[in-house]
């Protein structure tokens, strides 16, 4: 494709053909994303669609006999072919050549007669003789292009610069192979008249006054649209990078046990089922499960985290992340594009490929440009052989219309867009956020409302040990030695967070025996001959016992924090390291045959970036709520730690979803955050939905937005740097209408009556290289740009 209005022909067809639900094209990325029925239509169909309008359909991933059905490989030589195969006549021999051709043609025209001996008829055709071959050469794709959109009835950006150097060409070689017949034309008079009838006449000896040729327009077009297209597809590739560097992060072999030996096989034939062999300092060649070996893996490139996890057997382990220590055996369960690599590649991809609303505008005008450029042209040449004198006529008039059809620029309109919305989503995935599509890019940069899900997403998602709160006369590593016994064998996260606890102070908690657990209550187990309960305030009553230290459970629940009674048989002395600390024997508590020994709390804990998330998206002027199934007590401590006033608690999930719905009707323009299966109806209802990485699948498959390490911080970086994007695409957009709605006026010598001013055709092709090649520099700024989208 040579500008946006191919892009738009792709699409109308497409949308005509039976099945296909919606067709994309990415100017940008050359990249065509459809949605289709295929019942109805196949892809090899759309293939021909695409090919019937003089293009070809190419596919971008090959396919893995390995892998399942209906998924791809990794291909690294798209990383490096990338910015090659984004516009594929950008060839630099092509351009050197043309551009050693075009500049003695330029010293020659430029000399004006100056220099004798350059003056001359013989001049003339040196100059035919060197820009001959820069435009059929150099030029044949562009010309090709043009001529077979011209035998399908469309015009594109190639059709205009075809247009305007072929007619440079042809009058200039009429002017050098008939300057008498082109003099007379151009005076107005009979071509045959006598030599006085026109403007040019002939000197002694037969020969005729030279007639202006602009061979140096044609030649210096050719090698700066050339040199345009260059520069655009290197600054394309560099916006496309960022697939390129997540594509690289898997290795290119991996080492794989068959028949009880190692083998080292490419990267794309690993298959599901088979055993890889990861030593240290080596990347993991694609997810699967730990079978053998103890190591720490780095996995930063996934989570952002840069403390690399342990990994045991039993552990999972991803496609890309680098095996840090020991040696690992690892049972591959996912390979290629279905790994958890792949799905961030495809996530990218989409993104990059999908438009945002605001490049409609820009669309509905490039669909139109190039025939309106030509009727502009046509209508210039026709008004400038009306006003212009007799003998200027034909120069004028041929002058500014191809000067019309060569600065119009419908490219800036097609690259505005795109090309910072690769660069934004690619900054985001570098950063651990994954945007699937531009309009979410687009909605989150005008938020007005965050709403965070508790669980997971502003906590840490699991319960921890918090407090240990013996009875008089007990100490702590007692009561917690004693819980963490009873509690060893419950999968209850409760009971998890006693044990972690546990281990965490040292404390060597027993086996224990006859383990009961009562849901929802709490657990009864044998420790070293002693009945022990651990469990809620319910739990206790249900054994009729006396209630004791209710206060403290009180105060605890008051703070947001779970609290869990312990308690004791046969507790009948206080075994607190000395004897005399207990002043008073009536502060031991018995309850019935139960000895209350003290009282545990758990709390799901706020990460730790949690406040100062909240802080700066107050800061950026967004109000923040969060939203929890949790009572009221524990939901209000949560925002107190974390500076939100807004809370809603004990919502379920239809309620959550509700009340995403009841902000949108009062205008707000709402972002939910959660990471669970119970957040899901409320992340569909949002404007914008995003997914912590670490939540359900549900969840991120539901979501706009990933955040894949977790981290409530990211919301505000990623709304920063969708912020950013929607600046650079409104100042590329500027930029493109702006320049067009200046320069083809100028062009057509709107100004020439009043100033004098005329603008070359070659000052034309080098002001349109520049106008698209800017639009595309602006957007890579975004990516270089010094600030700290992180607000650190």
């Amino acid at each position: 494709m040579s500008c946006a209005s191919c892009a738009a022909r792709i699409e109308k067809r497409l949308a005509t053909q039976p099945g296909v639900t919606t067709a994309q094209v990415n100017f940008a990325t050359q990249l065509l994303t459809v949605r289709y029925d295929s019942r109805v239509i196949q892809p090899g169909a759309i293939a021909r669609a695409v090919e019937d309008l003089g293009f070809r359909a190419l596919w971008p991933e090959s396919p893995n006999p390995a892998a399942p059905r209906g998924s791809a490989t990794l291909d690294h030589r798209s990383a490096r072919d990338l910015p090659r195969t984004i516009k594929p006549d950008g060839n630099i021999n092509r351009l050197v050549v043309s551009a050693v051709l075009a500049i003695p043609v330029v010293v020659i025209a430029m000399s004006h007669g100056s220099i004798a001996w350059l003056d001359g008829w013989w001049s003339r055709w040196l100059q035919l003789a060197l820009t001959t071959p820069v435009l059929f050469w150099g030029g044949g794709p562009l010309f090709l292009s043009a001529w077979r959109g011209l035998r399908r009835g469309s015009a594109s950006m190639d059709t205009l610069v075809a247009l305007g150097t072929g007619t440079a060409f042809v009058y200039s070689l009429a002017a050098t192979m008939a300057p008498g017949f082109l003099a007379a034309a151009a005076a107005g008079a009979a071509p045959g008249s006598p030599p006085g009838a026109g403007h040019a006449e002939y000197g002694g000896g037969g020969e005729a006054a030279l007639v202006p040729v602009y061979y140096e327009a044609a030649a210096v077009i050719i090698v700066l649209v050339m040199l345009g297209r260059r520069l655009e597809a290197r600054a394309t590739g560099r916006t496309a990078a960022a697939i390129g560097r997540l594509i690289a992060l898997r290795p290119r072999t991996a080492r794989v046990v068959r028949d009880g030996a190692e083998h080292e096989i490419p990267v794309e034939q690993v298959a599901v089922g088979d055993t890889v062999v990861i030593r240290p300092g080596e990347k993991i060649p694609a997810d699967g499960v730990v079978e053998a070996g103890d190591s720490a893996v780095d996995e930063s490139m996934l989570t952002g985290e840069s403390i690399p996890n342990d990994k045991s057997p039993g552990g999972i382990v991803h496609a890309g992340t680098m095996n840090t220590m020991g040696s690992l055996r690892v049972a591959v369960t996912r390979v290629g594009m279905d790994t958890a690599l792949g799905r961030i590649i495809r996530l990218v991809q989409e993104a990059q490929g999908s438009k945002a609303p605001i490049a409609r505008l820009a669309d509905r005008v490039s669909g139109v440009f190039v025939p309106v450029v030509i009727l502009l042209a046509a209508a210039t040449f026709a008004a400038w052989w009306v006003a212009s004198p007799e003998g200027e006529r034909m120069s004028m008039a041929v002058l500014t219309s191809v000067s019309v059809l060569i600065i119009a620029c419908p490219c800036a309109l097609g690259l505005a867009t795109p090309t910072a919305i690769m660069v934004g989503t690619g900054l985001g995935a570098a950063r651990g956020v994954l945007i699937r599509h531009g309009a979410a890019l687009e909605i989150a940069g005008r938020l007005t409302t965050v709403v965070f899900d508790k669980t997971g997403t502003l906590t840490r998602g699991r319960p921890e040990l918090t407090d240990v709160i013996p009875a008089a006369g007990f100490t702590q590593e007692h009561v917690l030695r004693l819980a963490a016994s009873a509690e060893r064998p419950s999968e209850h996260p409760i009971a998890g967070a006693v044990v972690r606890g546990a281990l965490r102070r040292g404390i060597h908690a027993p086996e224990s025996a006859g383990f009961r657990a009562t849901a929802g209550r709490g657990v009864e187990a044998r420790v070293e001959g002693k009945t022990v309960l651990v469990g809620t305030l319910e739990f206790l009553r249900e054994r009729r016992a006396r209630i004791a230290m209710e206060d403290r459970a009180a105060e605890l629940a008051s703070l947001g924090r779970t609290a869990i009674f312990v308690a004791a048989s046969g507790m009948d002395f206080a075994p607190a390291a000395d004897q005399a600390q207990v002043e008073d024997q009536a502060q031991v508590e018995y309850v019935g045959q139960v000895l209350v020994v003290g009282v545990l709390a758990v709390a799901d804990q706020v990460k730790p970036g949690a406040f100062a998330a909240v802080q700066r998206l107050s800061a950026m002027g967004i109000r923040v709520v969060m939203m929890t199934g949790d009572n009221h007590h524990t939901a209000r401590a949560v925002g107190n730690a974390v500076g939100i006033k807004d809370v809603l608690a004990g919502t379920m999930p239809g309620q959550k979803a509700a009340a995403i719905e009841d902000l949108r009707s009062r205008g707000q323009v709402v972002a939910m955050v959660g990471d669970g299966l119970n957040d899901a109806p409320a992340l569909a209802r949002a404007d914008v939905s995003m997914a912590m990485g670490s939540g359900s699948d549900i969840a991120i498959e539901a979501a706009d937005m990933t955040i894949l390490r977790g981290d409530p911080g990211a919301v505000a970086e990623a709304l920063a740097i969708s912020r950013a994007t929607m600046r650079t695409i409104r100042q590329n957009l500027f930029w493109a209408f702006a320049y067009n709605a200046a320069a083809i006026p100028l062009a057509a010598g709107v100004l020439h009556p009043f100033t004098g001013w005329l603008l070359s055709p070659m000052i034309a092709s080098a002001a349109m290289a520049f106008s698209s090649v800017s639009v595309v520099l602006n957007s890579l700024r975004l990516g270089r740009a010094t600030r700290d989208f992180s607000g650190r």
